[in-house]
């Protein structure tokens, strides 16, 4: 499906770069995994007329009003603009939320690592690592036990 629906981004506009699919966790209500790529499209529409063609071809795929974070066929966003920002009712450039998404940022670096965020001025690379950096525990932190650890004498 995903596959699919990334050939028809060709009719937005050119597609200068396509990011591998990734199988990533869900999150909040969701109870399956799901898969995720990123695109650079060259358009020349608006970025209101890009997400409303997005949705219509959410709609197109089969994606019915629902959970907020449910499962669902295809969700398509617009996450950053080669025109910095951008904010319109029901949509705001860059996304406010990508950089703490691993879904969102482990398949745009894979395509445009040194995109910067108009926002903070950070590349994506840059986000993605302070996203997934290993971070060491606060002071005085335990670690958990496992079951078959042995407590007392």
């Amino acid at each position: 499906m995903l596959r699919a629906a990334l050939e028809q981004c060709a009719a937005l506009g050119m597609v200068a770069a396509r990011s591998p699919v990734l199988d990533t966790a869900p999150i909040g209500a969701a109870r399956r995994r799901f898969a995720n790529a990123a695109l650079v499209i060259e358009s020349e529409l608006s970025p209101p007329a890009l997400i409303a063609a997005c949705k219509r071809m959410e709609r197109a795929f089969g994606r019915r009003p629902g959970q907020r974070w449910g499962d669902r066929v295809l969700d398509c966003d617009i996450v950053l603009w080669s025109g910095g920002r951008f904010a319109a009712p029901g949509l705001v450039i860059p996304h406010p939320a990508f950089a703490g998404r691993h879904f969102v940022l482990a398949p745009a670096c894979a395509i445009a690592p040194g995109w910067r965020d108009p926002v903070s001025g950070l590349t994506l690379a840059q986000h993605h690592a302070r996203l997934t950096r290993r971070r060491p525990l606060p002071r005085g932190a335990r670690l958990p036990l496992h079951s078959s650890a042995r407590v007392g004498p």
